[in-house]
């Protein structure tokens, strides 16, 4: 294989990609440049990361600026300015009695982290029996190996499923199309989805349950929005069996659905939440994970000069990224982006449900700037039908994304009614022409 094939792209058929590579050179605002000089209008806002738009000029300058004062600094017994600083912006934003921030460099890494946590705090408080997870099917929590065992989509499992952790389940997913086809927002069906965990506490014994990780919406698998009342049922479940409740937030905070966290949408506050993408804007990989005071608390003890929590990395709070995400977070609070956003959604709800008597659409779905378009399955050829309209849409100058059949779209906060015209426009056009 030549040298100039030598990168190994994650979550791509390789083989393909290198009879056509799809190469991004250069990123302004709302554009990518390619390795041929044409400019495509992101629909997907990055990897769900970027909703501020790309190579925003405050958070350029403010990584410029820390890269020549402090690259670089231990973080294990030492630590830097701008990693206290951001952990107290971020702790701010998040849920009254949510204070308390351990950086991460991704959302895997977040998974892995919040996880970890939960097993360390029920050890601390005497309940050291607390050791199952609890995931959800079609959930997605990245993919080391902790956030993979409670992660339900099948396709990410299957290779690594003998490694995977033991004293894991999952409740069932949350999608009925019987019962929310073309939903528009929350479903009004489906809070009942929640008392699977009743089932779940009934088969394992509550008392062995540490804690349940959801997406507050799942994304990557398709955007799957929480029924009404879903959530909450969840919180009175765990509440009621002493279980840790986790938000995977890594897609939904800061501003996806016009609010700095889902929990806020929702009105449900978790015990641990777990953020990365938006954190910086995309800008420099990292990512948090955010707990409730009465957990940090509960490892705080034995003698002061020994270690309370056994985890970290070399990059938790390093000071770029750390830099990043506060220029980032004051961006937010300037530019005024949350409520922008909720502005946006109106807009963009009517818009993807335009596309409701397009060839083969058997499902759209929408919660804040998050939605889905659901293709039915060509015969003997999963996915082939979402992946030729994604190659169709990048031909003509717009960036979407495809799970399987699935079509998916992250928006920017500040994405104008002309863009969300233009990317479903192409959209329609790409569906008919792969019918």
């Amino acid at each position: 294989m030549p040298h100039d094939q030598a990168f190994w792209l994650p979550f791509t058929a390789n083989r393909a990609f290198w009879k056509s590579p799809r190469v991004i050179t250069g990123a302004r605002g709302h554009y990518y440049t390619t390795d041929d000089g044409r400019q495509l209008l992101d629909g997907f806002s990055g990897l769900w990361t970027s909703g501020l738009g790309h190579c925003h000029p405050k958070i350029v300058a403010a990584v410029q600026e820390q890269v020549a004062t402090l690259d670089y600094a231990m973080g294990f017994q030492v630590t830097n300015d701008k990693a206290i600083a951001l952990a107290r912006e971020v702790a701010t934003l998040a849920p009254a009695g949510m204070n308390k921030v351990f950086f991460t460099n991704s959302g895997s890494e977040s998974a892995d982290t919040a996880l970890k946590i939960a097993l360390a705090y029920h050890r601390a408080r005497g309940e050291g029996q607390r050791t199952r997870l609890i995931g959800r099917e079609r959930g997605y929590h990245g993919v080391n190996f902790g956030g993979l065992s409670v992660g339900g989509i099948p396709g990410n499992r299957k290779v690594f499923s003998a490694a995977l952790l033991p004293g894991v389940d999952h409740l069932r997913h949350t999608w009925s199309p019987a019962d929310m086809a073309f939903s528009k927002g929350q479903p009004a069906w489906g809070a009942q989805l929640a008392d699977d965990l009743e089932r779940l506490a009934a088969l394992h014994d509550a008392s062995n349950i540490a804690a349940v990780i959801v997406e507050p919406v799942a994304g990557s698998t398709g955007i799957l929005v929480p029924p009404i009342g879903y959530l909450q049922r969840l919180r009175e479940i765990c509440d009621k069996y002493g279980i840790l409740l986790i938000f995977d937030e890594v897609i939904t905070a800061f501003g996806r659905v016009g609010a700095p966290f889902a929990a806020a949408r929702f009105g449900v506050t978790p015990d641990i939440i777990t953020t990365a993408k938006g954190l910086t804007n995309g800008v420099v990989p990292m990512g948090a994970v955010i707990v409730r005071d009465g957990i940090f608390e509960a490892l705080m003890q034995g003698p002061e000069h020994v270690v309370e929590l056994f985890h970290g990395y070399t990059y938790s709070g390093h000071p770029l990224a750390a830099a990043a995400g506060l220029a980032t977070l004051a961006a937010y609070r300037e530019e005024d982006s949350f409520a922008r956003a909720r502005g946006v959604e109106p807009v963009f709800e009517e818009m993807i449900h335009s596309l409701r008597d397009a060839p083969n659409v058997v499902d759209i779905r929408n919660c804040g700037l998050m939605g889905g378009i659901e293709l039915a399955p060509r015969a003997g050829a999963v996915g082939m039908r979402g992946f030729e309209v994604f190659l169709k849409c990048f031909e003509a100058g717009v960036v979407i994304r495809n799970g399987g059949d699935v079509l998916q779209f992250s928006p920017f906060l500040d994405s104008t009614p002309d863009e969300l015209a233009r990317i479903f426009d192409t959209v329609r056009q790409a569906i008919r022409s792969v019918a």
